[in-house]
This record gives structure tokens, sequence and C-alpha cells, in this order.
């Protein structure tokens, strides 16, 4: 007995000098943006809150992968934007006014998940309430105090939150997990279960702006009453839409039920702060494009014609983590012949390239912020007439479309310009017959934001200064097209990532080789990966 008292005490001595360890946090990278950054965020935000009123938010949900083990987890862009925080269970509490709590004076509590040497152990560093204190620089508490934390409900005229995540896996044995702070949350603010954010966020804009932008209000009812059958025998919204005049529509207006619950304004404000970026943000912006160049560049030097999709999406990859971007921003896209014409093809299946064009569209993560670099490039080495001809067209429709990226101009107007040059290109070549026809062909938009999302927050108005977009035109011709067959199989899209600014505009990834030339001519140089031979498995 007392040799076994003599083990126990051994291994609580090692447990506890490990979980010492684990708890010490390692130094941030220098890069990392800061907690003034986003204390910053949450001061711009604040000033945009309603007077009384209260902002919450939650982390992002834990994805189970299967069984016991998740996937790698991803801070929701908001959350990490106004926090810095990267842990799952957590809820940000922000005030429009210092608020009485627990006899307090605060305007913000961080929620987060409490150090815990067992699960530290197992899955990593928390931050712990002192750590988020010092690291992030407000006020945290931890997440299991989020259930007895009283919100004044009666003094909060307005209670504002995104959409609350639905798909959220409940841990029956942790009561500060995601689902229970969301449970806890819809309690204490009285949310029913019959609540409807979209029906929150449409009787908000006709309660706001019904009466001073009536036509532009009317016009976006009725296009979300399209995608949404729910919506479209709602008497409130049908009322306003149908007043013949401005008596109708002002009583139609003093109908709609007013709510202290908002599910629509924060999503509005983060959209019109996260498309313009800061200096910080933008320093990032462009590590993660250089990143995400250089492993195009290196794929292009190492493609054969041997190689499968696979192994070119790993060169990629390994290529981005060699240069410190952890994960890539989205799923990456390799796909070699006719399988370049799924737009969004993931699978990577194809176990030789041949001689077929390899679309690559893959963008690398630093530090939170993503690029979105597509190159499209011949699998030998050299572009055959019917590639280079339309390879060529995408080009010169990318560049059309660079030239409209100026301050003031519509967001659709690098797609118009792109889609122009593109219907042109393939009526003179006799793939298509009509210019209407350009859309079978050409399927999708041309830019989208770009930041801590692939497809990153914005307002999709005029071009605003420091904004970043992509600029991605594309031809894809799969195999059955009403073509001449020489062109089936052919897939390209060239994608550059742009910023617009008061003088013009930059292309960010101008490193990845982007002409015919450019590319025949990188692809002849040797790769660094030429000596790199595994052993053959049996």
């Amino acid at each position: 007995m007392a040799a076994a008292r003599l083990c126990i005490l051994l291994l609580l001595a090692t447990f506890t000098v490990a979980t010492a360890q684990v708890r010490t946090k390692p130094a941030k990278p220098s890069d990392t943006l800061d907690k003034t950054f986003h204390q910053q965020r949450r001061e711009q935000l604040r000033k945009q809150l309603p007077h009384h009123s209260v902002a919450v938010f939650f982390a992002a949900p834990v994805r189970n992968r299967a069984n016991d083990v998740d996937y790698y987890f991803h801070q929701d862009p908001d959350f990490y934007y106004l926090t810095g925080y990267e842990e799952p269970n957590a809820v940000l509490v922000l005030f429009s006014e210092p608020h009485n709590v627990a006899g307090e004076e605060v305007k913000e509590v961080l929620f987060v998940q409490p150090n815990n040497p067992r699960e530290e152990l197992w899955n990593g560093k928390r931050l712990g309430v002192a750590g988020a204190a010092q690291e992030l620089g407000m006020r945290a508490e931890e997440n299991t105090g989020f259930a007895a934390f009283t919100l004044d409900t009666v003094a909060l005229q307005h209670i504002l939150f995104k959409e609350l995540p639905q798909d959220v896996r409940d841990d029956a044995s942790d009561n500060a997990d995601l689902y229970s702070l969301l449970q806890q949350f819809k309690q204490k603010v009285s949310i029913p279960a019959s609540f409807d954010p979209s029906r929150n966020m449409l009787y908000g804009i006709v309660r706001e702006q019904g009466a001073a932008q009536p036509a532009e209000v009317k016009n976006y009812l009725n296009q979300m009453l399209r995608y949404n059958p729910g919506l479209q025998q709602d008497k409130y919204l049908n009322s306003y839409l149908q007043a013949a005049n401005a008596t109708d529509r002002t009583k139609a207006i003093a109908a709609v039920p007013a709510s202290k619950l908002d599910a629509h304004t924060l999503e509005k404000a983060l959209t019109e702060m996260r498309e313009i970026k800061t200096p910080e943000e933008l320093q990032l912006l462009r590590k993660a494009v250089k990143i995400s160049c250089l492993g195009q560049v290196e794929v292009m030097k190492a493609m054969r014609p041997d190689m499968s999709e696979m192994e070119l999406q790993g060169i990629h990859e390994f290529v981005h983590k060699k240069y410190g971007a952890q994960h890539v921003g989205y799923p990456s896209i390799v796909g070699a012949g006719n399988n370049a014409c799924v737009l969004h093809y993931i699978e990577s299946k194809k176990p030789t390239v041949g001689d077929d064009l390899v679309l690559m569209d893959v963008g690398a993560e630093y530090k939170g912020y993503t690029a979105d670099v597509t190159r499209t490039i011949p699998a030998n080495g050299k572009f055959t007439k019917e590639q280079k001809q339309l390879y060529e067209l995408v080009l010169k429709a990318q560049q059309a479309g660079f030239e409209q990226c100026k301050v003031g101009n519509s967001f659709q107007a690098p797609g118009v310009a792109a889609q122009q040059i593109i219907a042109d290109g393939l009526l003179k070549l006799g793939i298509i017959k009509d210019k209407a026809d350009v859309r079978r062909y050409f399927p999708h938009g041309t830019s989208h934001y770009l930041g801590l999302d692939v497809h990153d927050a914005g307002t999709y108005g005029a071009f605003k200064p420091n904004t970043v977009i992509t600029v991605e035109p594309g031809i894809y011709i799969p195999e059955g097209s009403p073509c001449d067959k020489k062109w089936w199989g052919i897939g390209i899209r060239i994608e550059d990532d742009i910023l617009i600014t008061e003088k013009g505009w930059e292309n960010l990834s101008e490193l990845a080789p982007r002409t015919v030339a450019e590319i025949e001519k990188t692809m002849a140089e040797s790769s660094a990966l030429d000596d790199f031979n595994l052993p053959k498995l049996d």
C-alpha cells in the first residue's frame, strides 16, 4: 500500500509539472495582430451601437470530424476581429455605455475557457482568464460564469446579436460548451423558439429605412422574399409592399412589430468595417498572397506529366507551411483537364495530369488572413494552340477587369468588362453563336472581397480605398459541350488579388507568372524537388 501511495504521489507530481509546462504560453510572432488592433475595432463598433444597447457575440462551433476527433478549430472571423481570441466556447458581451455588472461599471466582458490541466494535456494550451486579460487587454471571466451573468433587459433597449448557429453539438458533460452558452443567452434575453433572424432583419429594414428609401427597400424585400418562401405570406411585409402612397406606407411601417431583439445591425456594421483594411491587415494579407505566389512558382518548376493532382496540391501546401502559413484559406482546388471545369473541384483524384492544362486555385492563410490565387498551366510545360487561344482571351479579360478597379466604380464593373471581352472572344472563335451564351462557359462572378474569409465581408457597393478583392475571369468547356471537340476538357481561370487605393489598383499577386511566355519560361527552370525521390511502395 505504501509503495502504491508513493507511485500515485510521483504520478501526481509528474502530472503537475507537465501541466505547469502546458500552461506556459509561448511568445506570439512579431507580425501577429496585437491587442491594440482588436481594442480599436471594438471601440469603432461601439460608436455605431444604439444607446442603451448590448451586443453579444459567440465563438465558432467546434466541428466534429468523426467519433472523438474534431476538425482543427477555426475562429469566427468577426469574433477574432473584435477580440483576437482563438479558442472555442467563448462569449463577448459589448455594451454601448458602461453597464452595471455586480456593482461594477463595465463596457465589455469576454467569457473564456478556464485553464484545465487535463484538457490542456490532451488538447493544448488555453489562455485562461488571466492570459486573456493580459494578452487581449480586456476584462475576462470564466465561461462557466456566463450562466449567472445578469443582463438588465429592462434598462437595455436593444439586444444585438448575429444570427445564432443552429448546428451546434451538445457536450452533455460541459455546461459551458457553445451549446450551453447559446441556450443560456436565449433564456436571458427571452428569444422565442419561433424567432426568425431573416424576418427580424426585414422588419428592422422596413422600420428604419422604409419611409426614407421606399423604392430601394421594396426592391430588396422582393429579392429576399423570392429566396425565402417562408416569408412570402408575412402580412406586415406584404402590407408595406402593397402600400400605394406615403400615407399607406406610414401606416404599414407603424404596424411592423417592434422588438428589442436585433439580429441584423451587427452584421451590417461589421460588414462595413471589415471591407476597409487597416495597414496591419494589409501587411498580413500581403504576406499570405506572397506565400501563395511562391507556391505557384515552385509548382510550375516541379510539375511533370506523370504527377498526380494530389501531389501537386501537396507541393503547394508544403511551400505554404515552409513559409509559416499554418493553413490554407479554403480547400485547395487542383484540377487537370476536364476536372478544371468543375468550379469547386477539391477531390484531387486524377493519378496523372498528362498533357492537360492544370488549374490550381490555392491560397495560404497567414495569421488568419487568406490569399486566393489561381494559375492555369500546361502540365508538359507548353501550351497547345487551342489552350493558348483561350488562355490569352482570359488574360485579356482579366486585364480589362483590373482597369475597372478604381475608387467609386461599381463592384460589378470588373465583371462586366471581363464578360464583354470573353463573349466577344468566344463568338469570334466560333465556340458560341450569340453573346448571350457566354454564361455557359463563364458561369461565375469575377470578384469577391478578401481578408479574414476567402469570400470576405463587404457591402458590394462602390469601390472604396484600402479594399482587397479578387479579379478572376475564366472559361470552362467540359466534355460534351455544344462546340468543336478540340475545345473540350479545357478549364482556365486566372485569379489575382487586387488592392484598391486612391491612386488606382495594385496587383498583390503579380509575383506568380501570368502570361504564356512567363509561365513557359518558369516551367523550364529546375526545381528544388527534382531530386526528391521517395522509395516505391509494393
